[in-house]
């Protein structure tokens, strides 16, 4: 692994480095775990799965109007929403500059415009100003060593639900491996009156974990899984993969 640009400066954020194998990019916060991955050949590809399974809200909310995305990284599902969501307004919080300049300098993180912008800020307090304005929100936002702390207390995830319009979907990267995992999905059954989901990876310990705002999404396991196979051939993700493992991992 070839470190191309390292920034070790001391100060209110975790430093940023990016490295190179095999063709694939990697974006790195004062460590060398992984928090970001771009393909070069396929820069608007999700190369990490935990990217892709965060995408599977489409399964519920297949045409949003407003998302809000907390924690942007390299920007792959910043990349991605914006390529292929032409009628959706993305909005990404972002708290450390540093990550932002990596990702337009070294991840093709596009110009800002009428569908997309990135706000350097606190993410939880945006929410907290977003009462029943967002279609979906997805919150992904971690430091060199585990979520960061306000975007795990139970206000936090109180301010999600409130933040979704009706029948709108929240979507929270966890770490399994987290000793405080249970704590967190308790928190969220809490705020969200026990509708919830999780998707576990296949291969990593991420475990998306899936809220939802009343009216509840409608429909059977069948037709979840009808609506995965057109999802698949429009954006090219393993959405009948991931309907699977909710059906294991879930109650229906």
């Amino acid at each position: 692994m070839r470190l191309f640009d390292r920034q070790p400066r001391r100060g209110l954020h975790d430093p940023v480095e990016i490295s190179e194998k095999k063709g694939v990019r990697y974006l790195h916060l004062g460590g060398m775990a992984i928090q970001s991955a771009m393909r070069i050949k396929a820069p608007y590809d999700l190369e990490l799965e935990y990217t892709r399974a965060m995408m599977a809200f489409l399964l519920f909310q297949p045409m949003p109007r407003e998302v809000a995305l907390i924690g942007l990284g390299g920007g792959s599902i910043a990349k991605f929403i914006h390529r292929k969501m032409a009628r959706t307004r993305l909005t990404v919080l972002e708290l450390n500059p540093e990550v932002v300049t990596a990702a337009r300098s070294y991840f093709l993180l596009p110009e800002e415009g009428a569908r997309f912008r990135v706000i350097v800020g606190d993410g939880a307090a945006y929410v907290r100003g977003q009462d029943g304005r967002l279609d979906v929100l997805l919150v992904d936002g971690y430091d060199a060593n585990r979520i960061a702390q306000g975007l795990a207390a139970p206000e936090f995830y109180a301010a999600c639900r409130r933040a979704l319009r009706p029948a709108g979907v929240a979507v929270f990267n966890l770490w399994g491996g987290d000793r405080f995992y249970d704590i967190y999905v308790g928190r969220l059954a809490q705020a969200f009156d026990g509708q919830i989901l999780a998707l576990p990876g296949e291969r990593k310990n991420n475990v998306q974990v899936f809220a939802f705002a009343a009216p509840l999404p409608a429909g059977t396991i069948a037709a979840l899984e009808a609506r995965a196979c057109g999802l698949e051939a429009e954006f090219g993700l393993e959405m009948p993969v991931f309907v699977a493992r909710m059906r294991h991992h879930n109650a229906f």
